[in-house]
């Protein structure tokens, strides 16, 4: 991920410290957030300063570091930050397992953060080649190099086609309430890559008006039959690009495939705050008073998937 012209990732780990680039602060400030314990680690997970499933992992990776001296608890600590990204767990399972076998905690997590990235980098390649010249793209959340440590899901194929110099036009949704298409916009702007931000309620328009071409979204857990959940909103794009005959793509490590989950109606939807639709930053923008649900993830049924952009190659059910 480029930020002012130089190469970086979205967390990194050094001297018994976690950094990430704090997305709260984004696109408006640059600001880091350090975690030396677990606690810090979690915090920065259930209140998204890192969000995104392959990043989420890694730095639950990073924090099972900072709690080696018991591998149990910190386990259990850090799977109950947030509920419906599979990577949390998959990546947590996966240190235990490599710690049991007698990897260092250290070394076991950072080559699974290096697998990640070149798991991401890997999408990005084989996504690429469904990006024919002068597409135009919807894409909604923020499936880029924040969301992954660096490459992207969603974004991967975009960077990969755009590097390759095709021709090529992104909408990027607002996605509410949390406004993450700002952040995808940022890495796009970041890149030199053209597009735009739509509101979410306007993405029916653009495909009805034929100016979109291909959908690409990211997914924080897909369950054995192909059902995925992401981000709030990914359900009725995923219908309208079934009505107005718009191929549909799920960009995702393997690490995000939960064989042990039949359907989607097995995945556990997260349920945040209300706070998140009352504020933005700092500007109340609805009252108190006024009932609100905050459900952060919909799932999406496997029969609006055209495929699966995985590091193995594009995967159709």
């Amino acid at each position: 991920m480029k930020i002012e012209g130089k190469e970086q990732q979205s967390l990194w780990f050094k001297d018994d410290t976690l950094y990430f680039i704090d997305q709260r602060k984004l696109p408006e400030h640059i600001e880091l957030f350090k975690a030396t314990t677990v606690e810090q680690v979690s915090f920065a997970i259930s209140e998204m300063v890192v969000r995104g499933a392959p990043a989420i992992g890694a730095a639950a990776a990073y924090g099972m570091v900072l709690g080696k001296e018991d591998i149990e608890k910190t386990a259990d600590r850090l799977k109950r930050t947030r509920p419906t990204a599979y990577d949390l767990f998959y990546a947590i399972d996966h240190m235990i397992s490599r710690i049991h076998a007698g990897d260092t905690p250290h070394d076991a997590a950072d080559l699974y953060v290096q697998d990640i990235i070149q798991r991401c980098k890997n999408i990005g390649e084989h996504g690429s080649q469904l990006i024919k010249e002068g597409m135009r793209l919807l894409t909604h959340c923020n499936a880029g190099a924040l969301a992954t440590v660096d490459y992207g899901t969603a974004l991967a194929p975009i960077r990969v086609a755009h590097h390759k110099k095709k021709n090529i036009f992104v909408y990027a949704d607002e996605t509410r309430p949390r406004l993450q298409g700002l952040l995808t916009s940022w890495e796009l702007y970041q890149e030199g890559i053209p597009h735009a931000v739509i509101a979410d309620n306007a993405a029916g328009y653009f495909m009805k008006n034929g100016d979109i071409d291909l959908v690409i979204t990211g997914a924080d857990r897909i369950a054995a039959n192909g059902d995925f959940a992401n981000k709030i909103g990914t359900y009725e794009k995923a219908v309208l690009a079934k009505e107005n005959n718009i191929p549909f793509y799920v960009a995702a490590p393997i690490s995000t495939f939960d064989q042990s989950i039949k359907t989607g109606k097995d995945i556990i939807i997260e349920q945040r705050s209300d706070q998140e639709l009352r504020y933005y930053k700092d500007a109340m923008i609805m009252m108190d008073q006024t009932p609100v649900r905050n459900p952060a993830f919909d799932v999406t049924s496997s029969r609006y998937v055209t495929g699966f952009i995985t590091e193995e190659g594009i995967k159709k059910l």
